[in-house]
């Protein structure tokens, strides 16, 4: 294979010497390879990914760097990630001290309260708050409304929602530190910040590799016909995470007209007319106006209106993709 890219990796050992790598992308009749060589590999290199691909193999490459930055290799020649992680950000500090002090107990409380919460309004429960914010508020306790309010997201909306209820549970527990938090920066490990940036990084790039599996294995499966259920099976995922994948991808141009007609074959044709003229008479971007247009009273007899949106969305993608051909 022509090697394309080759990158030299240096890290500090216990004993005082430096450990060296190397990584390189190499190409040969349309295949990709991004291969790390470290030292006593003795010419059998670690095989971050192979194959046809340029978007996953630069995930997996992003993956692959941000993971051995994190462990402390640094490249000879910079520049390896689309962005390092950025100088210390007083928000950045406080997450990261957040999740290594996190008080697992009080952690805990604040989940099961996030529980009950999100189930009696029925709303995820990252939209109330996320993991990261909960572990925050068990490092440091606070137990006032202006110091709650000093929590990175925690902001007057979230609070006037949530905020007496949160206290309520912080305020029978004991703390050791105080506010204002700008001791945080003094306090915290320069280099155990450093490493939690990367493992950020390392984390998002993670995300995109899975989605680019995710996409290959859609498109596999489109092309073989399949349809909602084979996806489902396949992937692991809900329908209406199925179908925002669909349009996600669908916008990026990629044609799912067979699904789309297998999909909506027993809705009936007067039924999807109707639908269509909704469209053009409201617009496409909000779907519940188009409900309520086509079904109106009809609409609380309906044994799932889940499945009406689902329908809705798919045939959407094939409205917009008449309307884009019609228009050039």
């Amino acid at each position: 294979m022509q090697i394309v890219f080759l990158n030299t990796f240096e890290k500090k050992t216990a004993a005082g010497g430096v450990a060296s790598a190397q990584l390189s992308i190499c190409a040969k009749e349309g295949v990709w390879a991004v291969l790390w060589m470290g030292e006593g590999a003795e010419g059998n290199p670690d095989t971050w990914f192979e194959g046809p691909s340029w978007e996953e193999m630069l995930a997996a490459f992003r993956y692959g760097v941000a993971g051995r930055m994190r462990e402390g290799y640094v490249p000879v020649i910079d520049g390896m990630l689309e962005a390092k992680p950025a100088g210390a950000s007083f928000a950045g500090m406080l997450q990261c001290y957040g999740e290594l002090h996190a008080d697992k107990e009080l952690f805990e409380q604040l989940r099961d309260w996030r529980r009950a919460k999100s189930a009696a309004l029925k709303k995820s429960a990252y939209l109330i708050a996320s993991n990261r914010m909960l572990w925050m508020i068990s490092a440091y306790v606070p137990q006032t409304k202006e110091e709650l309010l000093q929590i990175p997201g925690w902001g007057d909306s979230k609070h006037s929602e949530y905020g007496d209820e949160v206290l309520a549970i912080t305020g029978e527990a004991r703390r050791e530190t105080d506010f204002p938090l700008d001791w945080v920066s003094d306090r915290l490990d320069q280099q155990l910040y450093m490493q939690w940036m990367y493992k950020q990084k390392e984390m998002k790039y993670k995300q995109e590799l899975e989605r680019q599996h995710e996409k290959k294995k859609m498109l596999q499966l489109a092309q073989q016909g399949g349809r909602l259920d084979a996806f489902q099976t396949e992937l692991e995922l809900t329908r209406r995470q199925i179908v925002d994948r669909l349009e996600q991808l669908d916008a990026e141009g990629y044609d799912f007209a067979g699904l789309i007609e297998e999909e909506l074959a027993d809705m009936p044709e007067v039924e999807q007319q109707l639908i269509w003229d909704a469209f053009e008479k409201l617009g496409d971007r909000y779907l519940k106006p188009v409900l309520h247009e086509v079904y109106g009273e009809r609409l609380e007899q309906e044994k799932s209106v889940d499945l009406l949106y689902e329908k809705l969305r798919l045939l959407r993608m094939k409205f917009r993709k008449n309307s884009s051909s019609v228009a050039v």
